[in-house]
């Protein structure tokens, strides 16, 4: 009886433990699927920090570098450039990104589907980190929409004070939907081309500078040089304001680059420390490099030194070790300076305020300089697993497919624009300046 009762207390244990067991492995995978809440709450953060890079970072950036005459116009480019990008990437652009559908064969390297409208998303959908966390899936939507935002904005660097409103409204859709959701797709997304070739782009070397950057460059030979460009004297008009945007972008560019971690975690903390130093090693090398060239430490240079440091490190942010990401700011410094300072002049193309010179060549120092800085002899966290040498194929490749793609998606957009309402205003237009002309407001009265 005593051994019938032992049995049937020990059956009864077994059977519980196993419930609970069960229970507990359904309680985790319920947990699971909750966003843990400080991750949401560094990711809503994140994506109001790149919301700031954009207004009023980018445009008090862009408007001081050009003319007064064209304050306006250029502050009021990026902003509508920016909400118009947004409206978009929840129509049609995140679907194309990263959406819920995955196209099997050629078809899926590029776009993804599925989601058109955030069709099948609320309030208790989540999105996948690179852990086994989760965050909410509208956090993510959002934080991703600002990066489509200020990499079309960015574009305006190159196209300032002569492209018209009307024509910048039409390009951005058509660019947005052939450019920037495929390449995000091709780099970011699972079963995406360059994802799956193994590129690394912790936060938008490729999509968004390099791709900005060759975008303007294109964009700036269709619409042709600034009248007197470069004859006449084009001065920035505020220095003061251009310092306080480049200021701005660099606070805000902490959400770009430690908010690509996806999590309040060791890898954002690495990608902070990353966006500090490389940023001010950049900062001082321009300056540096400017009295070597025999001119003076200027405030415009070192608000250039800025803004290449922090577009280099942006692909190595969470794939370098502090040291690296120095290693990166002063190289890209360097180079970028050549290109503004030198190459510019050189090949007669009017990139208005450097964002070809400045991003575009700052990403390729960046996207390239990343296989170099993530190897661990350098303080990176890559295993070794992968040769440098692999990797730096893998990083070229993926340069030169964003530079072709970009190239060649935004010459289709931009002739598209110029055949249709003409992509440039009249010439007494921009003698007047576009805050008058497009917006009938000056900046300074």
């Amino acid at each position: 009886m005593i051994r019938k009762l032992m049995y049937g207390a020990a059956t009864l244990g077994a059977s519980m433990l196993t419930a609970t067991a069960a229970f507990a492995q359904e309680a985790a995978e319920v947990v699971e699927a909750v966003p843990n809440p400080g991750n949401n709450a560094w990711m809503m953060t994140a994506t109001l920090l790149v919301l700031l890079m954009i207004l009023p970072g980018l445009a008090l950036f862009y408007g001081g570098l050009t003319r007064s005459k064209n304050m306006l116009s250029t502050m009021t480019q990026v902003g509508a450039t920016a909400c118009l990008a947004m409206l978009i990437w929840v129509m049609w652009g995140y679907s194309l990104a990263f959406g819920d559908t995955t196209y099997e064969g050629t078809l899926g390297l590029f776009i993804s589907g599925g989601s058109y409208f955030l069709m099948g998303t609320d309030a208790s959908s989540t999105a996948a980190t690179f852990t086994d966390e989760v965050i909410s899936k509208y956090v993510f939507i959002s934080f991703q929409m600002t990066f489509a935002a200020i990499t079309a904005a960015l574009i305006l660097g190159a196209t300032a004070e002569r492209m018209k409103f009307s024509a910048l409204m039409l390009f951005v859709p058509i660019w947005l939907t052939i450019v920037y959701f495929p390449i995000a797709h091709m780099v970011w997304a699972g079963g995406g081309l360059l994802f799956e070739d193994g590129a690394l782009d912790f936060a938008g070397g490729t999509v968004v500078h390099i791709n900005a950057g060759i975008s303007g460059l294109v964009l700036a030979y269709l619409l042709g040089k600034r009248r007197g460009y470069p004859q006449e004297p084009m001065p920035p008009h505020s220095l003061t304001l251009t310092l306080v945007g480049a200021g701005l972008l660099w606070v805000g560019w902490f959400g770009f680059n430690a908010g690509s971690a996806l999590e309040a975690d060791g890898s954002a903390g690495l990608a902070m420390i990353n966006t500090f130093v490389a940023t001010a090693a950049a900062a001082l090398t321009w300056m540096v490099v400017e009295k070597l060239a025999g001119h003076k430490g200027s405030a415009l240079g070192f608000a250039s030194g800025i803004i290449a440091g922090l577009v280099a490190v942006t692909p190595a942010a969470g794939n370098s070790g502090p040291f690296g990401a120095i290693l990166l700011g002063i190289v890209s410094s360097i180079v970028c300076y050549v290109f503004v300072a030198k190459m510019k002049a050189k090949f007669g193309y009017d990139d208005s305020l450097d964002a070809f010179g400045i991003h575009g060549i700052g990403g390729i120092v960046g996207a390239i300089g990343t296989a170099v800085v993530y190897q661990p002899f350098l303080g990176g966290p890559g295993d070794g697993s992968t040769a440098m040498g692999a990797q730096l194929w893998i990083q070229t490749f993926s340069v030169i497919v964003t530079i072709l793609w970009a190239g060649i998606g935004t010459l289709i957009a931009g002739y598209l624009v110029k055949l249709t309402i003409g992509l440039r205003v009249t010439e007494e237009e921009e003698v007047n300046g576009l805050d008058i002309s497009e917006h009938g407001e000056r900046a300074y009265n």
